[in-house]
């Protein structure tokens, strides 16, 4: 599904893969963040090379500072039975703040999560209600405050706005643009061309599980477009 594809991303920017789904940006993200084994090929985390044929675990990415907002809130990146101040700590429930002794520290964890909800405006704001009772946008944005309030050097995102309402897409699309300025590295994959238009840096284009162009912000909706359906367009923005 993902054939011969080579980019980086740096400090302080966002680079948007477009493509229609079903090209490899699914899977180009999840051996990214670990969660997919790669047959072949090299990830480079801070200089430091990841194994993504093999042993690349997703928890030892996030101590090197990825974290990973997964495309499917509901199969992956959440357990909708669960209580919202749970699913604020999944995979970060063994850092030492959460942890009293051999056991979990509940006062600490609905400290925390009322502060994420105070500060990414989730509501109802109760980290006691299950997760399967927030809107879609209010899961997203839990999904977001658990893996961006980390401060990670790298945040790689999948369909950040899939599912949610017009609200909740202006105000993730803002979180994402201050990460940005923070100095994160941002991947950014959307099936939305405006999406990836208005929040990329760079823009790479995937046909056929390759990256077929890259361009910069300011290429049109056309330009874009025929490259995503395998055409070649004029010559690249973008070296």
């Amino acid at each position: 599904m993902v054939d011969d594809v080579s980019f980086d991303v740096r400090a302080g920017e966002i680079v948007g893969i477009a493509g229609v789904a079903g090209n490899g940006q699914s899977e180009l993200l999840e051996a990214i963040s670990g969660i997919r084994r790669a047959k072949s090929g090299t990830v480079l985390l801070n200089g430091r090379p990841i194994d993504v044929t093999g042993n690349a675990d997703p928890a030892e990415l996030r101590k090197c500072g990825l974290a990973h907002v997964p495309e499917d809130r509901h199969h992956v990146g959440l357990v909708l039975k669960f209580e919202e101040s749970e699913n604020a700590i999944l995979g970060y429930h063994d850092d030492p703040k959460y942890r009293k002794g051999l056991l979990l520290d509940i006062d600490a964890i609905r400290a925390d999560a009322e502060e994420k909800i105070a500060a990414y405006d989730i509501r109802p704001p109760n980290p006691r209600l299950k997760t399967a009772n927030f809107s879609g946008g209010n899961q997203q944005k839990i999904v977001l405050a658990r893996e961006m309030e980390r401060g990670p050097d790298v945040l790689i995102i999948g369909q950040p706005t899939r599912g949610v309402d017009v609200g909740a897409i202006e105000f993730i699309h803002k979180r994402i643009i201050e990460m940005r300025d923070r100095g994160m590295a941002v991947l950014l994959v959307s099936v939305e061309l405006d999406e990836i238009r208005a929040l990329s840096d760079r823009i790479l284009v995937m046909f056929a599980g390759r990256v077929v162009g890259e361009r910069g912000a300011e290429a049109t909706e056309g330009e874009l477009g025929l490259l995503m359906a395998g055409v070649e367009g004029p010559k690249e923005a973008a070296e």
